[in-house]
């Protein structure tokens, strides 16, 4: 059976409150997945939203078509720059930490990707946006910790390299 997946993030002042929306068709089947996070960047939940709907599926390779409107997650994939990544270790590439658990999940598919523009008129990809926007508003909010360490880290570097001139 071919699964069809609509992906969509959102992050409300990138970085700040964020969410991921994905939907899932498989056949008659149709499922809605979202989560909101309260402090991450929009990138980290396009790319989020793409790994929620591959690990929903329970079937190992299955035939898998991904829409995205993000051009970062597609063009990552679609053009092959991950393997050059993996190769340098991911070095001076960010979200290290989900482009590992995406490939843990990706290669157990027959996965091609399709971009699609945002915001236009793709009623799952719009529908995707408001569940990703609806998520982010949500009251408790998950903690994306990798993103959170890593940004703590960067603040305190600047702050010493500041204080170093």
């Amino acid at each position: 059976m071919n699964i069809t997946i609509y992906t969509d993030g959102s992050s409300r002042g990138n970085p700040g409150p964020g969410g991921y929306g994905t939907i899932l068709i498989a056949g008659k089947h149709y499922k809605e997945l979202a989560m909101g996070f309260r402090y991450t960047t929009n990138n980290r939940m396009e790319l989020l939203a793409v790994i929620a709907g591959l690990e929903a599926l329970i079937t190992l390779k299955q035939d898998v078509v991904i829409y995205s409107d993000s051009k970062y997650v597609v063009d990552t994939v679609s053009k092959g720059w991950i393997w050059a990544w993996i190769k340098n270790d991911f070095k001076g590439k960010k979200n290290k930490d989900l482009w590992l658990r995406f490939l843990k999940v990706y290669n157990k598919h027959n996965v091609r990707f399709v971009w699609v523009k945002g915001h236009a008129n793709n009623e799952f990809n719009n529908k995707c946006d408001v569940l990703a926007v609806e998520a982010s508003k949500q009251k408790d909010l998950l903690i994306d910790f990798e993103y959170e360490a890593s940004s703590k880290n960067e603040e305190d570097n600047n702050l010493y390299s500041q204080a170093n001139l």
